[in-house]
């Protein structure tokens, strides 16, 4: 197998996360269920294995031929405050910080309950999670964090497979009903307003409807839609994506039409490091655990540990839009997630500075004089350049490695309005009975900047409370 391709991108675990086949459902054609689930990302698959785990009836649907959607994609970590491992770590920390640097990462853009919606219940979602076989008991930081926050698998492992892995072999154990290559085409409504079921395409091209108490919708962003990316901010035209080809939009679509308030849409996030014309992301935590970014004169231009967008304005303004990342063995050892990249023959390397600056054409003493420059500010505690709060990495001892990058569409911010309760509101701001939402679906949450680390909060806490809230509503 050619591992430059992207669908080697995550190295075995993919492998093993692509390969996991869920049992074949021979419905009967137009059928009924508690509750429907449209879209098997990571909010989908959480959604429905806290509603079955409620006693719910659930099937899920996917249009893709295997699940994940852009959760697989996504390496750094969670984001949770106040959780056992920092506390271990002696990391103090609370929700309320992680409420105000999420805020301040927004731009103040975000909906305030949400975002404490969301802080207030990340902790408990590492705690879900570990309960169904992906424990992340590694903290790190990401950029925009106050201290360290992002939780991660044990190593370093790329988060998002790790997770993905974990809630399919959750799926299969519990024989939750689960459908590939599914389409949802409409969410039905009655003569009263009220969501009633999905309407659906399969595999085989035969049409059908699902009739549902409750439909949550996970269906993603829309990341991959050129067309949709043009509309909403035409500056981004011609950049490469980091998302799925199945980021495409269809259920923010499918929402609007039944009336759905979207929130947010021209707030569209770059990822300041994936690599040049190829769209593949590397994750933030190369950044957090130490590494440096340089421009092609070998000098730092940035702190790196600033919020996405800045970073990414920072790159965008060098030399070529272009940047390299600097690291060492001591963070290769560390960061397990590195390996992919070196399997994927995006890393240069050598034994000094020199040699290193040689691969990548920049000047060597530039590269060395900015290497030694930054060993300084480790040894004092103080980055006088850039004043970069967390200076984990000394660049003293080699290997040294080199990731040229650029910014990337990463994340859409925008998507359908929702309450706490992840219900979805219409364009009055009145819930839409019968219907929730969850995920990069969503808008609100995120304001003008997503932290690195909040996405997979948001997908795990809100499926969460989405299925939560759908198993009450069946009860009454």
């Amino acid at each position: 197998m050619n591992r430059k391709r992207w669908g080697s991108l995550l190295g075995k675990g993919l492998l093993l996360a692509s390969l996991v086949v869920l049992p074949a459902c021979n419905s009967t054609k137009g059928e009924s269920t508690d509750i429907v689930i449209i879209g098997g990302g990571g909010a989908g698959m959480t959604a429905a294995i806290e509603a079955h785990n409620q006693g719910a009836k659930v099937i899920l649907i996917e249009k893709m031929p295997m699940l994940g959607g852009n959760t697989v994609r996504a390496e750094g970590g969670l984001n949770a405050a106040g959780t056992p491992y920092q506390a271990a770590a002696g990391i103090k920390d609370s929700p309320e910080l992680h409420f105000e640097d999420t805020m301040k990462g927004g731009k103040n853009l975000n909906n305030p309950e949400l975002v404490r919606t969301l802080t207030n219940g990340a902790a408990a979602s590492v705690e879900w999670l570990k309960e169904n076989g992906a424990e992340l008991s590694e903290v790190g930081r990401a950029g925009g964090a106050s201290v360290n926050r992002i939780h991660r698998p044990a190593g370093g492992e790329a988060a998002g497979n790790f997770i993905v892995v974990a809630l399919k072999k959750k799926l299969e154990e519990y024989k939750i009903d689960v459908r590939l290559r599914t389409t949802a085409d409409e969410i039905v409504k009655n003569k009263d307003g009220v969501v009633t079921g999905v309407k659906v395409t399969d595999k085989d091209g035969k049409q059908y409807t699902i009739s549902a108490n409750s439909v949550i919708l996970a269906a993603g962003g829309f990341g991959a839609n050129m067309d949709m990316i043009k509309g909403y901010q035409p500056k981004l035209e011609g950049f490469s994506t980091t998302n799925h080809p199945g980021a495409t939009g269809d259920g923010t679509t499918m929402a609007e039409k039944i009336g759905a308030k979207l929130v947010d849409m021209k707030e569209i996030q770059i990822h300041p490091t994936t690599i040049p014309n190829q769209g593949v992301l590397i994750t933030e935590g190369v950044r957090g655990d130490g590494a440096i970014l340089v421009n092609s004169e070998g000098k730092r231009f940035t702190n790196e540990l600033l919020t996405r967008d800045v970073v990414s304005r920072n790159i965008l303004a060098q030399s070529g839009k272009v940047a390299y990342l600097i690291f060492n063995d001591e963070l290769r050892a560390n960061l397990k997630a590195t390996e992919v990249y070196f399997g994927m023959d995006l890393v240069k390397e050598a034994a000094t500075p020199e040699e290193l600056a040689a691969q990548i054409g920049v000047d060597g003493k530039a590269l060395a004089d900015t290497l030694n420059t930054y060993n300084g500010f480790v040894a004092s505690g103080k980055d006088t350049e850039f004043e970069r709060p967390d200076l984990e990495l000394s660049f003293e001892k080699g290997k040294y490695y080199a990731i040229q990058v650029t910014p990337g569409i990463h994340h859409t911010m925008g998507g359908v309005a929702i309450n706490t309760q992840a219900q979805v509101l219409d364009t009055k701001d009145q819930v839409i009975a019968g219907l929730y939402a969850a995920g990069e679906v969503t808008g609100g949450v995120h304001g003008a900047n997503r932290l690195g680390g909040n996405a997979l909060a948001d997908i795990t806490t809100f499926g969460r409370i989405a299925a939560d809230e759908a198993v009450k509503a069946l009860k009454k």
